[in-house]
């Protein structure tokens, strides 16, 4: 019988549980099955980005809602940076309630999609916005879902082009988990052209292995105490990892606890007046050793003012200012880039957000049974768009 996260099949099952064990626990096999998917894809990819790169005034917007809108916020730092172009993450639930402004600039752009089922409203109608307001306008979609509205709606046409992810990324659990890593994986890849840098893929995977076998009993114990507020802090990117991470134990939860997210350098600007006794703070460290320096003394203060009950490092580098307290060692990621720790960071905050919920009395594939919130987001009336300049 399959055990996930500690737990046999059974047991899994019968807590309403198994699908969210099951796909945290599948990430680095769907994160090769993803790798090898944009390899086959890789002649239409390059013939895609050839048009859309040779403008040399494009923006690139990446957008999706929820947790797919967190996957944008977590690599546009690096893309900027790589490519040297504009990049932005522009949450679809902005654009749609704000076309006018967030499409005032009429400019070549390419709207990156990331979309678990591609049925969500504001979804599809940012794509129908993007095409309204822009007169270039091109689509990347990324979706786990061939029979969603936006696979649908963008397959064929010109200015799109449409990734599937593996087909076991269209998680079946309430929370995104393997659907939201896999299309992270795939924009970046594909964006920067590195996935034939399968090395670094291997890596993130077998890396990510290991650590969801030693992290799980620790991460257990974490879970059992009686946390009431959990902070997730990171810098540059991994602020969009922070936002993910307190969103998932929100949803796992039920928002029986209370989980917010900032920068380290944010935190000291008002919101770390929300520290008490019953405060857990986890901090993702980075690697690039100029921010790595934030990062590391906001670590030392919070534990030096001792007002948290816990403060955890997850860090890929060791040094005698993460050791002196609680930390999680992330092995043989040294020199890996801080969109490379994205994944096994992650894991954490998954495993920890499905421990926690057991241990609340939730059921982490459907946390919220009365039907107020859902897998795919009901009730969203989309408004008719006059696209008429005006102020405001």
């Amino acid at each position: 019988m399959n055990h996930f996260l500690g737990y046999s099949e059974s047991t899994l099952k019968k807590e309403s549980a198994y699908w969210t064990a099951k796909e945290i626990t599948q990430q680095p096999s769907s994160w090769r099955k993803t790798a090898a998917i944009i390899d086959e894809c890789s002649t239409a990819i390059d013939a895609f980005l050839e048009i859309i790169y040779g403008h040399e005034n494009l923006r690139i917007i990446l957008t999706g809602a929820g947790t797919s809108a967190f996957a944008g916020v977590s690599i546009a730092p690096a893309l900027t940076s790589i490519l040297k172009r504009r990049v932005e993450a522009i949450a679809t639930t902005d654009i749609v309630s704000n076309p006018g402004q967030y499409f005032a600039e009429d400019i070549p752009t390419l709207v990156v999609s990331f979309a678990r089922s591609g049925n969500s409203p504001e979804s599809v109608a940012a794509v129908d916005l993007a095409n309204q307001c822009l007169s270039n306008c091109f689509h990347l979609v990324l979706t786990c879902n061939s029979g969603g509205e936006l696979y649908r709606r963008c397959a064929n046409d010109a200015n799109s082009l449409v990734l599937l992810m593996p087909e076991e990324t269209n998680d079946k659990s309430f929370a995104m988990t393997s659907s939201f890593s896999s299309m992270l994986l795939a924009s970046f890849s594909i964006l920067t052209r590195k996935n034939k840098h399968s090395k670094d893929i291997e890596s993130i995977c077998k890396c990510s292995e290991s650590l969801l076998k030693e992290i799980n009993t620790n991460i257990v114990d974490t879970a059992k105490h009686d946390f009431s507020r959990v902070i997730y802090l990171g810098s540059g990117g991994m602020q969009g990892l922070a936002r993910e991470s307190a969103l998932k134990l929100l949803e796992l939860t039920a928002g029986k606890v209370i989980a917010c997210y900032d920068s380290p350098l944010g935190f000291r600007h008002g919101p770390k007046s929300i520290v008490n006794d019953k405060t857990f703070i986890v901090v993702f460290i980075s690697n690039n050793a100029y921010t790595r320096q934030y990062d590391l003394d906001l670590l030392v203060e919070l534990r030096r003012d001792n007002r948290a009950s816990k403060v955890l490092a997850i860090t890929a580098q060791i040094d005698d200012r993460v050791v002196d307290g609680d930390f999680i060692h992330v092995p043989n990621m040294e020199i890996a880039s801080d969109v490379e720790l994205l994944f096994p960071y992650m894991l954490f905050a998954q495993i920890y957000s499905f421990h926690r919920a057991l241990e609340l009395g939730n059921t982490p594939d459907n946390p919220c049974p009365s039907g107020e919130v859902n897998r795919v987001v009901q009730g969203v009336t989309v408004h008719k768009f006059e696209n008429i300049k005006k102020v405001g």
